[in-house]
């Protein structure tokens, strides 16, 4: 065993060589025998031995410890790398070379930062996994979820994942802004809703979902798929009751209206209820005037109408009167013939015998009106046609007057207008024959499609224009006799002339026709003292009170063909004395 002299500054003088010489000093001292010395020497030198092992032994143990922490180090550093989705790191010791603890000393730095990018990642993760979490659960309805912390997969902290939970947190984040602005177009349209039909606002969209009040704030409103589906229902049930209230309404304003015009309301009174008749015509989307259908105002105007309905049973002989006027003055316009003393009378026992309902009764009468209007209706054409040939004959007898007149060229006042209108008036006299042919067709058809005669004012109106025909054939061979007169008469005159080589004075027939021209024989105008006969046979005395201006009306055909001014001078002529025998 080699032993050292140098000093050891921790034990002072006390080295082995100054220990063994001391302790040889002792033992030459006590006289211990070389046997002994030499064994104590050997065990000595084995205790020695012994610590060297545990010296070895131990810093073995301690390499190997080292080797195992950079083994793990070495690992953890792959594991950080792989996780964070790193291929390299910039700290990282390209030399692997140096001592245990070198190497340690170089991974251990590495080691800290990406542990710390490690719980920065794991935070960023959290927080998007968090954020997802909170709007699936919005979504879904269920926001228990957010009690609970999202786990973060600790393996997969790649910045590509992260992206990935990111677009699917913007996915997300967009569905609950479209959510959202579904929920609160859904609550307006309730708002609106409910304040058009007087309904609290607050008590039916709280109904659907606590977080649909007012007082919450718009990002804290529910967005889940029940509150989507129970506000939809709750928009489709306030739209259809919308819809049923102005049915409602409509119906009692139409009631109303009926009701105020029956009784000639006064305007003061029906004011009261502008606010029920206004939405008379309008559709669902445009009543948007807030308490314009609510209960309360339907329930109005339902007293009222009952109201009116009551005063209508009152006043039913009035009413009744009021639309027999009515449905006689549809029949006078289309010119049907009527009684309308018997349905006068049939009325009023109808309504004190009590046999009947008053609004039976109404509804008849109605029924009654409608009829008419569609019977008017279907007369409208050919009654057109009637009034044309009736102002046609009327024109034709004005210019039948104003052919006669003698002075009728003379520069006198208003003559060019009388010139224009007797223009006018061969024109549509030229027409007549084409009109009456026209109504023939018309009537005709008219009355097979109805199974019934077409009367005008009671009077066949094939009758009157079967007569019409058949005066206008007189009328024609009046006209063609009269021709012939005047033929004969022009003879006479040049055989005269050849006898006594003179013709008459045309001063003698001037005045003989000024005082017994064609209106003192009754030549010309001999047709319009005939007229429409058939009328006078049919229709007796007639009363003219009401039925005047219809009289009239059939009175106009006078004269049926007008007379040419040469047609009425030959009869001037014809009734003139032969002048005698100078």
């Amino acid at each position: 065993m080699a032993v050292t002299e140098a000093q050891n500054p921790l034990l002072g003088e006390n080295t082995c060589g100054s220990l063994l010489k001391k302790l040889q000093e002792i033992w030459d001292e006590v006289g211990e025998s070389d046997e002994q010395r030499d064994k104590m020497l050997l065990q000595l030198e084995q205790e020695c031995l012994d610590v060297y092992k545990r010296k070895v032994e131990q810093a073995a143990k301690s390499r190997a410890q080292l080797l195992q922490a950079l083994s793990d180090a070495k690992l953890e550093l792959s594991t950080l790398l792989s996780a964070l989705g790193e291929k390299s790191f910039a700290g990282i010791p390209e030399n692997t070379s140096g001592t245990i603890k070198e190497q340690l000393a170089a991974i251990a730095p590495v080691l800290e930062q990406l542990w710390q990018q490690k719980e920065e990642r794991i935070k960023e993760f959290s927080d998007v996994q968090s954020q997802i979490q909170q709007i699936c659960g919005e979504i879904a309805g269920n926001l228990n979820l957010n009690d609970v912390s999202p786990a973060v997969d600790e393996s997969d902290l790649s910045l590509k994942k992260l992206d990935e939970y990111q677009s699917e947190l913007q996915e997300l984040q967009k569905e609950k802004s479209e959510r959202l602005h579904k929920v609160l177009e859904f609550v307006s349209t309730v708002h609106d809703l409910c304040a058009v039909l007087g309904m609290d606002f607050f008590s039916t969209a709280t109904e659907v979902h606590p977080s649909l009040n007012d007082s919450t704030g718009v990002q804290s409103k529910s967005i889940s798929n029940d509150t989507l589906a129970r506000l939809a229902k709750t928009v489709l049930t306030l739209k259809e009751d919308k819809k049923q209230r102005l049915h409602k309404l409509q119906e009692l304003a139409s009631q109303l209206i009926d009701l105020w015009n029956l009784m000639d309301t006064h305007p003061e009174e029906r004011r009261l209820f502008d606010h029920v008749t206004c939405n008379m015509s309008a559709s669902v989307d445009e009543v948007t005037v807030p308490g314009a259908l609510a209960l309360d105002l339907i329930e109005q105007a339902e007293v009222e109408v009952e109201r009116l309905d009551q005063l209508k049973a009152s006043r039913m002989k009035e009413i009744a009167f009021k639309k027999q006027a009515e449905l006689e003055e549809i029949f006078a316009r289309a010119h049907i013939e009527v009684d309308p003393d018997a349905a006068r009378e049939k009325i009023m026992a109808l309504i004190d015998s009590g046999n009947i309902e008053p609004t039976e009764l109404l509804a008849d009468m109605d029924n009654q009106i409608a009829k008419a209007k569609e019977e008017a209706l279907s007369r409208k054409d050919i009654l057109d046609k009637v009034e044309k040939w009736m102002s046609a004959c009327e024109e034709e007898s004005w210019l039948e007057d104003y052919n006669r007149d003698e002075n009728r060229y003379n520069a006198s006042r208003g003559a060019h207008i009388n010139l224009k209108r007797a223009e006018k008036a061969r024109i549509m006299v030229n027409k007549i024959p084409a009109l009456v042919d026209t109504l023939v067709a018309k009537t005709r058809a008219w009355e097979e499609d109805h199974g019934m005669s077409f009367t005008y004012d009671g009077v066949p109106l094939l009758a009157m224009l079967d007569e019409y025909a058949m005066l206008r054939h007189e009328r024609e061979e009046e006209k063609r006799r009269m021709r012939d007169q005047k033929k004969h008469h022009e003879q006479r005159n040049t055989e005269q002339e050849t006898i006594f080589g003179s013709r008459p004075s045309p001063a003698r027939p001037v005045s003989s026709s000024k005082s017994g021209g064609p209106r003192a024989n009754g030549g010309a105008n001999a047709t319009p003292n005939r007229r429409l006969s058939l009328n006078a046979h049919q229709n007796g005395n007639r009363s003219t009170s009401k039925d005047g201006k219809r009289e009239n009306r059939l009175s106009a055909p006078v004269n049926y063909v007008a007379i040419s001014k040469e047609d009425a001078a030959s009869h001037v002529s014809g009734t003139e004395p032969i002048p005698a025998s100078p």
